[in-house]
Formats: C-alpha cells, sequence, structure tokens
C-alpha cells in the first residue's frame, strides 16, 4: 500500500506574508490544537508499546531513540531529560541522531539518506536483544531510519517507530508502529512544527510511564531527581519536608547528607 504523504501536503493556509502577526499567531494556535487530539487516537499503540519496552527494561535492557533531523533531536531531548528527572543512568535511554552530535544543532547534508549508518550508529552503543529500538521519524521514509530498523528486526531486537503517514515505509519494519496523522503543516512540509510537536508530546509519554513503572516516581514527585541547581535543591527540600514534618534547614540538611529525596526518606525512617 503506497504511503500517504500528508506531512508534505500543502497547508491550508495561504498568502501567510500577508497575515497580520495576530492572524499567524491564531492559526498556528488553531492547527496546534488539532495534535493533542490526534496523539489521543493513538493511545492503544503507545501503551502496547510501552509494555513492550518496560518488560525489557525490568529484565536489564535500554531504550533507544533514532532519527534524523527534528525527530532525531526531539530524541536526544527526551533522552538527555531522563537522567537529571529521574536519576537514571545516561545509558538507560540513548538518543542517536543521524550525522552525529554535530547535527543536534546543525543541518548535516544527506545524512538521513544513508540507510546503513543507522545501524552502524547503534552498533557503536552494542545494542542488543535485551533493547528495544524507536525509529522516529515524521515522513515515516527516512532511509537511515527504515535501515536501522531493519537490521534490529533482522536481528530480534524489539523496534517501535512514531510518524505522521498513513501506511509508512519505516511502520512495515517495526514491531510496534505509530502513525499520528496530525494533517498538513501550517507552513507546507515543515514537520518541526505540528508533526514535531506530536512526536514530542509521545515521547513525553513514553519515557515518563516508563519511568514510573521503573519506581523512579513516588505519588506524584520526582524523588529521585538530581540536585545540579538551587532550584531543584529548593524544590527536594520541600518534599522532604513535606515528607517528614521537620524544618527547611532539617530537611535540607538530609538532601545534601544523601543526595536525592528518595534516600533522605529512607535513611530517615530506618
Amino acid at each position: 500500500m503506497a504511503v500517504q504523504k500528508i506531512t508534505e501536503q500543502s497547508s491550508h493556509y495561504q498568502h501567510l506574508e500577508k497575515m497580520p502577526v495576530a492572524e499567524l499567531l491564531s492559526n498556528i494556535n488553531k492547527e496546534d490544537k488539532k495534535v493533542a487530539t490526534a496523539v489521543e487516537a493513538v493511545l492503544p499503540q503507545i501503551e502496547v508499546l510501552v509494555k513492550a519496552i518496560a518488560d525489557k527494561m525490568l529484565a536489564g535492557g535500554r531504550l533507544f531513540y533514532i532519527g534524523a533531523g527534528t525527530s532525531g533531536r526531539l530524541g536526544i531531548l527526551d533522552a538527555s531529560e531522563c537522567p537529571p528527572t529521574f536519576g537514571v543512568s545516561p545509558d538507560l535511554v540513548i538518543g542517536i541522531i543521524a550525522g552525529g552530535y554535530k547535527a543536534i544543532t546543525q543541518a548535516v547534508e544527506f545524512a538521513e539518506d544513508d540507510d546503513e549508518q543507522g545501524w552502524k550508529d547503534l552498533m557503536e552503543c552494542h545494542v542488543c536483544d535485551r533493547d528495544v529500538v524507536i525509529g522516529v521519524a515524521a515522513s515515516g521514509t527516512t532511509p537511515y531510519v527504515i535501515g536501522a530498523l531493519q537490521q534490529c528486526k533482522n536481528r530480534n531486537i524489539i523496534t517501535g517507530s512514531i510518524s505522521c503517514n498513513l501506511n509508512a515505509p519505516v511502520s512495515e519494519v517495526a514491531d510496534y508502529p505509530i502513525e499520528v496523522i496530525v494533517g498538513p503543516e501550517f507552513i507546507t512540509g515543515s514537520t518541526r512544527m505540528k508533526s514535531g510537536t506530536a512526536q514530542k508530546l509521545i515521547l513525553n509519554m513514553i519515557s515518563t510511564t516508563l519511568m514510573i513503572q521503573l519506581g523512579r516516581v513516588e505519588n506524584n514527585t520526582m524523588v529521585n531527581m538530581q540536585l545540579t541547581n538551587e532550584k531543584l535543591i529548593d524544590r527536594g527540600v520541600r518534599m522532604v519536608m513535606d515528607k517528614l514534618n521537620i524544618s527547611y534547614a532539617d530537611a535540607k540538611a538530609l538532601l545534601i547528607k544523601y543526595g536525592s529525596v528518595k534516600k533522605s526518606l529512607e535513611n530517615k525512617a530506618s
């Protein structure tokens, strides 16, 4: 079945350069409102993928995101926020982008067109069948991503995909494909907009739900967050105060001594 390139369809809006600022903002916002509804429609697909990843992680596996351009950057963003937010190792959730670290801030020409390099990049991280690899590609046609997932599939490594076109080629090589259809972009083909927002929402859901499943959240608090600045230290102190009903000074002393909210509470209780 042929891919329907909805991500490349013409914008519903014409002559953007003639629109007043207020109208531009209103129309962008109008399109953005469609994204959450599109994500809601694929919650069942997200659920089965998360459960599969959780099973692998509980058995010692890792999660990889692999993508190019905006999609790759979003994967790296989500992966990089897991250690400070949930106190996990940087090796637990790993983002890989076509073109390497340079591509995080600069476009690397033709990097996404190499259908062999994605697998080579995964091999540098010693990917194995204990892991899960999610290909992130708005168009669903990126050779770098498709090639990587195909090689994973050949080696019984569980794969997922996040794309924004129906019947996307990347879905054919993913065990758990997610196709979130947000419609044409406000600027024709600019998938950094609605498609990127949809991908970010789904990545948030995946990593957050996984961390909760792994016990990195208690009640609704980030008890394992890294104390990397004064704001986070203050937040942690107030968590300890609330849990133990002690003064700010005593809570801060505990937090500084043990290094996390969770460890502070555990050691105080013991």
